[in-house]
């Protein structure tokens, strides 16, 4: 296996799809979390999601533990992955790690057309965060709070501890990363967020529009961190219509 095939899953290719969507998973997450989005955008966009080392297939892959080594990794296997235009989509962490990865593909002539950050704070609002730190029984609390983490698996010790050394790591990343609030992309960017998401306020998901040289946008819906589970359906239109896709590929 190649190294973009290592980093890059693609559950239903489509050579007819006129845009590639870059999907990057949250804190702990692993790429199957877009397969259904890959299913509902075919065949008129196709999905390339990012598959982290260090979970999975690739468990055996030693983790990178900042969100800028990731952001290197991820666009190194972008770059090869493209071969159309493309926008980038992250939840959560993912959405701050769009942004790098944005950066670095705009830095060397390739431009995505968007980058949906879904769930995450502006990259310069920084919170002092330190759920990396705390114990197993501390890590499995915030997963709790945010609900995100199917509940299957708080009953699976097995699987938990499986899991965990990757979801502490992911949030060490996160919670370790800085950004200036002068550094922008000239992608344009659309912001969508739960109301109630305690990991991301009004005005930190707003503060976006300060990282971008081109436009901005910001979708609200009802619900907390993952939002998006309920909403599915209104976020894969609002893709759609950005991104030119005609609405039957969201049925």
């Amino acid at each position: 296996m190649n190294d973009t095939a290592t980093w890059i899953r693609r559950f239903f290719p489509s050579d007819e799809a006129a845009v590639q969507l870059i999907c990057l998973p949250h804190a702990g997450g692993s790429a199957p979390f877009y397969r259904p989005v890959a299913q509902a955008l075919s065949p008129q966009i196709e999905v390339l999601a990012v598959q982290y080392p260090g979970r999975q297939d690739r468990r055996r892959e030693p983790m990178l533990e900042t969100i800028e080594d990731l952001a290197d990794g991820v666009a190194a296997a972008v770059r090869e992955a493209v071969d159309r235009p493309f926008a980038l989509f992250g939840h959560s962490m993912g959405a701050t790690l769009a942004f790098e990865v944005a950066r670095r593909l705009e830095s060397s002539g390739s431009d995505p057309l968007r980058i949906f950050a879904s769930g995450r704070r502006a990259p310069s609002t920084h919170r002092d965060e330190q759920v990396h730190q705390r114990d197993d029984d501390g890590v499995i609390a915030e997963l709790r709070t945010l609900s995100g983490t199917d509940q299957r698996v708080f009953g699976d010790e097995e699987l938990l501890r499986m899991v965990l050394p990757a979801i502490r790591n992911d949030y060490r990343a996160a919670e370790t990363y800085t950004c200036a609030p002068d550094v922008r992309v000239k992608a344009p960017i659309t912001a969508l967020t739960g109301e109630s998401d305690p990991k991301a306020s009004h005005e930190e998901v707003e503060a976006w529009a300060g990282h971008t040289e081109g436009a901005f946008d910001l979708r609200t819906y009802p619900g907390g961190h993952f939002y998006l589970m309920e909403h599915s359906a209104d976020v894969l239109r609002v893709i759609g219509e950005r991104l030119g896709a005609p609405s039957a590929a969201l049925r």
